[in-house]
C-alpha cells in the first residue's frame, strides 16, 4: 500500500519500548508506509524519553533527519515493574512535541493488553492495564490535545515469550494500528 497524499510515507514518528518495535515490525509487514519502522527501542520504557535530550530521543531525531520530522507522533506508554507516573507522562507528550513538526498531531496508547490469562512478566501483573489507564487519562486531559485511538490487544497464540508477539502477533498489531491511523 502506499501512503495517502494527505499522509505521505513516513510522516509519523513513534516513541516506546520493543512493544512499539513489534507493532512497528507489523505495520511494515501488511504493507504500510505511513508509520516508521522498527528502529531500536527495545527496553526505551517511560522513564528513558521523560529527558528531551536523552539517548531515546537522539534515535528518535536520527529518523526525524531522515524522514523529516513527523506530522504525527505515536507515543506508547512503555513500563517495566517500577511502573510510571501521569506526570513522566505528560513529559513524553511534550517532549513529543518537541521533537516532531509544529502542530502535529499526538497519539497515544498504552502498552498491548492480554487476553485473560497472560501477562507480561517484564511490566508486572498489571502493567499493561496501567499503561492504557495513563494512556486515557492523556486522552481526557484536554490539556494534553492527544489522541486515543484504543488499546492494542495480544490475543492467545500471538505471544512469543510471554511479553513480546511473535510473528502473527505482528501481523495482528500492525493490522490494528492500521485501523487506529491508516
Amino acid at each position: 500500500m502506499t501512503a495517502h497524499a494527505a499522509d505521505p510515507a513516513h510522516s509519523m514518528g513513534f516513541i516506546g519500548c520493543s512493544m512499539a518495535e513489534n507493532v512497528a515490525q507489523g505495520y511494515v509487514a501488511v504493507g504500510e508506509q505511513r508509520m516508521w519502522g522498527p528502529y531500536g527501542t527495545g527496553g526505551m520504557v517511560v522513564q528513558s524519553w521523560t529527558n528531551p535530550s536523552s539517548s531515546s530521543w537522539q534515535l528518535f531525531d536520527q529518523q526525524a533527519t531522515k524522514y523529516g520530522k513527523p506530522t504525527a507522533v505515536w507515543v506508547q506508554i512503555c513500563v517495566f515493574t517500577n511502573g510510571a507516573t501521569y506526570n513522566e507522562v505528560k513529559q513524553l507528550i511534550a517532549n513529543a512535541r518537541q521533537h516532531s513538526a509544529s502542530n502535529s498531531t499526538i497519539y497515544i496508547t498504552g502498552q498491548p493488553l492480554y487476553d485473560a490469562g497472560q501477562t507480561c512478566f517484564l511490566a508486572g501483573a498489571k502493567g499493561p492495564e496501567l499503561t492504557d489507564s495513563l494512556a486515557q487519562q492523556a486522552a481526557n486531559d484536554s490539556t494534553q490535545k492527544v489522541i486515543y485511538p484504543g488499546a492494542f490487544r495480544l490475543h492467545n497464540g500471538e505471544v512469543a515469550d510471554g511479553c513480546h508477539a511473535n510473528t502473527a502477533g505482528q501481523a495482528s498489531l500492525g493490522k490494528q494500528a492500521v485501523a487506529f491511523w491508516g
